[in-house]
């Protein structure tokens, strides 16, 4: 009998926690790497991690550590779950510890700052690793439903086919449903792109501005992913499915969605500070706006609602004034 695939998680928010769970329920070993011992201990004496993922109870083959080399040892693969702008420099300290063989997967959704790389090519650029030994899953996983295990489906996403059936077989179970791309590049943007939409309709939900201009936002901020994407070379049918149109749809319709619940905020009148205070965990839009934008200018791509979020969340342009702006826009076909 062949031995069980073992899969490394740093990061244990409720993401990289959920995800840890899918793992060990189509039978891998887990060990989740956590910065804190007292959550490491919380997570091997009580099965729960009650800071992220309260009374849920995790799988006996997973377990965590405080001891990243421990995590890392023989890892098939390696996982990675933090915020997108502690990336950088979380991974250059775990570079040396790091399996031979081990295949880098992100579940992290941002643009990093400054550089405007996508959360892969800044893997690739600090691991020194090929195309070949990187993926991404993505798609509409809200984090409390997977670990509730609620039916799912989600993109697994690698240059290399057969790489990313690898990691489809070791995620694939009864509720969470994966399916294989190889176009990361597209599958990174949409779920990057999709968070700075998700606190733009919040924005508008907050404002009380009904569902028409929800539909909008929705339908125009996909097609601003979709531009993007093409400049960078990106699939556009990619945005149409699970990466795309999938994890937008979700981000930007529920109350789990952390970017959504932060705009909402902004959208009622709180300002970034108080809506900062009030949300326990990294909401990758309020930063990433920035860095999506630069990208967009890099690439002469017009994104006129990732701008608006930009004014609203970074320059201090009141909603009102921002929304008025966006809407007096001069009028164009709409495949323009």
């Amino acid at each position: 009998m062949s031995k069980p695939v073992k899969a490394a998680v740093f990061g244990t928010g409720s993401w990289g926690t959920a995800f840890g769970m899918v793992l060990a329920d189509a039978g891998c070993d887990v060990v989740l790497w956590a910065r804190r011992p007292g959550l490491v201990e919380a997570v091997n004496s009580t099965r729960t991690n009650p800071d992220y993922l309260p009374g849920v109870e995790l799988p006996a083959n997973l377990r965590a550590t405080a001891d990243a080399a421990e995590a890392a040892r023989d890892a098939d693969f390696t996982v990675l779950a933090i915020p997108s702008q502690t990336l950088r420099g979380n991974l250059a300290g775990w570079k040396p510890l790091l399996a031979p063989d081990t295949v880098l997967v992100s579940l992290m959704k941002g643009v990093e700052l400054g550089s405007a790389m996508r959360m892969s090519e800044v893997i690739e650029d600090v691991a020194g690793v090929g195309a070949d030994r990187i993926a991404v899953v993505t798609g509409p996983n809200l984090a409390r439903e997977i670990a509730a295990r609620m039916p799912a489906a989600a993109v697994v996403a690698c240059a290399d086919e057969a790489v990313a059936q690898r990691l489809q077989a070791a995620c694939h179970t009864p509720y969470f449903r994966p399916y294989t791309n190889t176009d990361v590049a597209g599958c990174e943007l949409g779920g990057a792109v999709k968070n700075v939409i998700g606190l733009a309709v919040g924005i508008a939900d907050g404002m009380g501005l009904g569902d028409n201009a929800k539909g909008s936002l929705i339908t125009r901020g996909l097609a601003e992913t979709t531009r993007l994407g093409a400049a960078l070379g990106a699939d556009p049918l990619t945005f149409a499915g699970l990466a795309g149109l999938g994890d937008l749809v979700a981000t930007c319709s529920s109350p789990l969605s952390r970017n959504h619940t932060f705009g909402t905020n902004l959208g009622k009148g709180m300002t970034l500070e108080e809506t900062v205070a009030i949300t326990k965990q990294t909401a990758e839009g309020v930063k990433s706006c920035e860095s999506v934008l630069d990208l967009a200018r890099r690439h002469g791509v017009d994104m006129p609602i990732t701008e608006t979020v930009v004014g609203i969340v970074h320059e201090g342009k009141p909603p009102v004034v921002a929304l008025k702006e966006l809407m007096s826009r001069s009028a164009k076909p709409e495949r323009h």
